[in-house]
């Protein structure tokens, strides 16, 4: 298997969003992004729905920096009394869950060292344990009352997370066509996949009743993620893979649009 290259990275994640004005407010408010953030594209859609029993979009994951800078967003998000639905430890990191508006899941977390990163043969373990706020909060040395001034500079789009049809299936497309590494796989429910030995770039879990089909006309939904390959030779190797396989790459503004076996468009980017 032709592995993808090690400086692989996701680059901005493009969703379409019913109240551009409303998303806008979120995003600078809330979560504590600027327009000047390449992280994030938001398409307007007036009247777009929520997605419910689609593939597409589980969550986008923002990483920060440093553990510090996560427990600045919670405290942050303590303050402000934004809605969470989730704080968990994953080993591998530390991640708080939430959603925008339009019913789109983010996370936001920080990585624990690679040193700290437990392995079970190749792959990585993963668990969903409750995330300890109380030591996470310590990083503040009691200054929780700080003022937030948004995301730090060196935020990056960590992973995005979709949901799948099925995982042999997205296993067989992001191993053997795009080159990613299997990280850790949870039965035939979930699997994750990287480049260069991270714990995951793309995750892909399966739902109850989600179909092999993208999202209705509009819905508020995921447009599609961005991979960025180091280079255009090794972005046409990977499109040149997925084209043999009986894929239709299609060349798009911000680079070549391949899908998924669910469906899930991704744009092979180039910095």
């Amino acid at each position: 298997m032709a592995e993808i290259a090690p400086q692989t990275r996701m680059g901005p994640v493009h969703l379409t969003v019913a109240d551009l004005d409303r998303s806008r407010a979120f995003y600078g408010d809330a979560l504590g992004l600027s327009d000047r953030d390449d992280l994030l594209v938001l398409h307007e859609e007036p009247g777009a729905r929520p997605v419910q029993g689609h593939t597409g979009l589980y969550h986008y994951a923002l990483l920060l920096p440093e553990r510090v800078d996560l427990a600045r967003w919670l405290a942050h998000a303590a303050r402000s009394r934004i809605p969470l639905t989730g704080l968990s430890d994953h080993i591998v990191s530390e991640a708080i869950y939430l959603h925008d508006p339009d019913g789109h899941g983010i996370e936001i977390y920080a990585d624990r060292p690679r040193e700290a990163w437990v392995r079970d043969g190749d792959q990585y373990r993963m668990t969903t344990d409750p995330l300890d706020t109380r030591s996470l909060l310590s990083e503040l040395d009691g200054r929780e009352d700080q003022a937030f001034e948004g995301l730090p500079e060196g935020t990056t789009m960590g992973h995005v997370h979709l949901h799948v049809a099925d995982i042999p299936a997205t296993d067989a497309f992001y191993r053997n066509l795009l080159g990613f590494n299997l990280m850790a796989q949870l039965g035939d429910q979930a699997s994750f996949f990287a480049a260069d030995g991270y714990h995951h770039h793309v995750g892909a879990n399966v739902w109850a009743g989600v179909g092999a089909t993208p999202p209705p006309p509009r819905s508020a939904a995921l447009r599609h993620a961005t991979i960025v390959l180091p280079d255009a030779d090794e972005r046409d190797r990977v499109v040149a893979r997925v084209a043999d396989a009986g894929g239709e790459p299609v060349e798009v503004d911000e680079g070549i649009l391949v899908r998924d076996l669910s469906q899930n468009a991704l744009v092979l980017a180039i910095p």
